[in-house]
C-alpha cells in the first residue's frame, strides 16, 4: 500500500501544529517548513477543519491550530479519512464482478490486512509522533521571523 501525497500532507500539517501548540500557524509557514505547495495545504487544512481536527481563526492575525489535544488524534483515523473509502481492489466493488470471486480468498485477506494496518496506526496518536519536538523542529526549514511577521501583517 502506498499512501497518497494528500495523506502525507495531512499528517505533516497535524505534526507541525502539534509542535507549535502555543500559537497560531499559517499555511504559508507550514508550506515553507516542508517545502510543499500552499495550494495543496489549503485543501488539506480545509478538510482537517471539516473533520474537527483543526480550528481556523480568520482575520489579519489569524491562522490554524489543533482543535483537539494531540493525544486524542489517532493516526489510523486520520489516514482512513484522508485516504477515503475507496475499495482496496476492484473486486470489492459490486459493479466489478470478479470471475474468481466464488473461490478466491484474496479479498478477505486484503480486508483483514488493511484492518490490521489501521488498528496498528490507531495505537499511535499525534502526540506519539511529536514526542521529541526538538529533533523534528531541527530538520524543518525555518522561516525567518521577519517573513512570518510580514505574512501576518498582510
Amino acid at each position: 500500500m502506498k499512501l497518497t501525497s494528500y495523506t502525507d500532507y495531512t499528517l505533516r500539517v497535524l505534526m507541525y501544529l502539534a509542535l507549535h501548540p502555543e500559537r497560531l500557524s499559517t499555511i504559508p509557514e507550514i508550506a515553507h517548513a516542508y517545502d510543499i505547495s500552499e495550494s495543496h495545504l489549503t485543501k488539506v487544512v480545509h478538510q482537517l477543519a471539516k473533520t474537527g481536527d483543526v480550528e481556523s481563526v480568520r482575520g489579519k492575525r489569524g491562522g490554524i491550530r489543533l482543535a483537539r489535544r494531540a493525544a486524542d488524534i489517532r493516526i489510523g483515523e486520520v489516514v482512513r479519512l484522508a485516504e477515503g473509502e475507496a475499495p482496496i481492489v476492484a473486486c470489492f466493488e459490486a459493479k466489478d464482478r470478479c470471475r474468481i470471486a466464488g473461490g478466491c480468498k484474496l479479498a478477505g485477506v486484503l480486508a483483514h490486512g488493511f484492518e490490521a494496518l489501521f488498528k496498528t496506526l490507531n495505537a499511535y496518536s499525534l502526540a506519539d509522533l511529536t514526542a521529541q519536538p526538538a529533533s523534528l523542529t531541527a530538520v524543518l526549514r525555518p522561516a525567518s521571523t521577519a517573513a512570518l511577521l510580514d505574512q501576518r501583517n498582510l
